[in-house]
């Protein structure tokens, strides 16, 4: 990721291994012991659910780092859902995120968590890479009412990114520059590799970071219906851990609920 929110590097990560290995188990052995078919077991203490509109979440109490929380906005949208003229569009809306919403004034959302405590890149951030865009933040939660707004930021950032003729034209520039920065010898070599890699799949054609002629050219109004298109309830999970039982008095089951109540709702357009 960088400062600006962003794709992160041009292909959005690094490179997954497929093996598994330990001191006791051959890698033959520990992958003839996977059953793909089975969902991954959650913690036991993981406090988990559905929400009416769709929405998942996940929290679970988790002592350390003390009196802090880490929240994600978990959105499965990314590179390979857009359409030929939507290329880099997913990365747009992520950086309209921290540009403002409907409760936060331009950049206003940045200023409300740095004075809580949460620095900008280092604790509010966000990366699109192909298959997700994910916004985190790190807040303390010493005080009351701090986690509750800083949920209210995921809530904005899902439902209600401002995305004005003026957010757009202005947000271009920087997602163009993001886009120059990324030209490097190495970044360009990268990029190559993987064309080659996965040549003959999408993947190969969508890079998170998006074509420069979409980003220079895409109206505000393709912009906006990407947003409403897929930025849903359904597609979304809102994950936190944290201290709670230390720092709210219901723990991680008082937690559950704040998100049940801030999220369960209709987005905008349903």
């Amino acid at each position: 990721t960088n400062s600006r929110g962003g794709a992160g590097n041009t292909l959005g990560g690094g490179w997954p291994s497929t093996e598994m290995s330990s001191p006791y188990t051959s890698p033959e052995k520990a992958r003839l012991s996977i059953d793909d078919s089975l969902p991954l077991p959650l913690d036991e203490k993981c406090i988990h659910g559905t929400l009416s509109n769709g929405l998942t979440y996940y929290v679970q109490n988790n002592l350390k780092p003390e009196a802090r929380a880490e929240l994600r906005l978990v959105v499965k949208v990314g590179s390979v859902h857009e359409e030929d003229h939507e290329c880099g569009l997913a990365h747009m809306v992520e950086h309209l995120a921290f540009r403002g919403t409907k409760e936060y004034d331009t950049f206003e959302v940045i200023r409300f968590l740095e004075a809580i405590g949460a620095r900008f890149g280092a604790c509010q951030n966000a990366y699109t890479s192909f298959d997700e865009t994910v916004y985190f933040l790190q807040v303390p939660i010493d005080r009351e009412g701090l986690l509750e707004k800083a949920l209210t930021v995921l809530r904005e950032w899902a439902y209600h990114v401002r995305c004005t003729d003026q957010d757009v034209e202005a947000e271009r520039g920087i997602v163009l520059e993001e886009w120059r920065q990324g030209r490097t010898a190495s970044a360009r070599a990268d990029e190559d590799f993987f064309t080659t890699l996965m040549e003959g799949s999408r993947y190969a054609k969508r890079l998170p970071i998006g074509k420069l002629e979409v980003i220079r050219n895409c109206s505000p109004e393709t912009v906006r219906g990407f947003y409403q298109k897929y930025y849903h309830p359904k597609r979304m999970a809102v994950v936190a851990v944290g201290d709670f039982d230390r720092c709210c008095p219901g723990g991680a089951r008082e937690v559950a609920g704040h998100v049940a109540r801030l999220f369960d709702v209709d987005p905008p357009g349903a």
